[in-house]
């Protein structure tokens, strides 16, 4: 979120919120991000499995994205996106909306505040002028975080003298999001699975589930 807790994409800090609504971590910076969130390998998988480090591997798992933004901002810079902000809020009853198919709806929302934000940048004279962006100060250490459209992306890269990158970790959505994703499909199997017969009522419910996260399996191997 960026300044007085507003939906932000580029700027601003990590916040973390309880199932139940309760704030858990404000204001943590790109560059504390490790003190925040480790991340675990299993034989099993090409993806890692991130984690609150407060909370430890077994309940620090957590989900990020639309649906995340939507309900963890406190307004939404644009005047159309915001009414519908408002709209989703209300009709959760003020509680934390944990519904897969939400994301489609909280996706929507970011949709309408994209179309709202490229109509004010369009007419900003800073992007029509021929000033180009020039280089900083040369560090050893750079990390950032943004908000791409599956959710928060983490970039963390250390360069040696020969300026070659020497320590790159990369955390992006479909990460954040796996143990979530592992959850639902389990959650859809235990209620839906015989163990016998794969039907394709259930494949449709394991598709639904998984589909809410938009998830790109490749972009998140380690």
């Amino acid at each position: 979120v960026g300044p007085a807790g507003a939906l932000d994409f580029y700027q601003g800090t990590l916040r973390v919120r309880e199932a139940d609504g309760t704030l858990r971590h404000e204001g943590v910076r790109d560059a504390d991000y490790a003190g925040l969130i480790a991340e675990e390998v299993k034989p099993w998988s090409y993806m890692k499995f991130p984690f609150l480090r407060a909370l430890g591997p077994a309940d620090g798992w957590y989900k990020v994205g639309p649906l995340a933004r939507i309900q963890n901002c406190d307004a939404i810079p644009t005047p159309l996106a915001e009414r519908e902000r408002r709209a989703f809020v209300d009709d959760a009853g003020g509680r934390l909306l944990h519904a897969p198919l939400a994301y489609h709806w909280a996706r929507m929302i970011e949709m309408l505040h994209a179309a709202e934000t490229i109509k004010d940048l369009l007419h900003d004279d800073a992007l029509l002028g021929d000033e180009r962006m020039t280089g900083g100060d040369r560090a050893r250490e750079g990390s950032g975080i943004s908000e791409a459209p599956r959710g928060t992306r983490i970039d963390h890269y250390e360069v040696d003298d020969d300026d070659l990158v020497s320590m790159a970790n990369l955390i992006v959505s479909t990460t954040h999001n796996n143990e979530a994703m592992n959850r639902a499909i389990r959650e859809v199997a235990r209620r839906e699975l015989n163990g016998r017969t794969l039907t394709e009522g259930l494949l449709n419910h394991i598709e639904v589930a998984i589909r809410a996260f938009d998830p790109c399996l490749s972009c998140a191997t380690h």
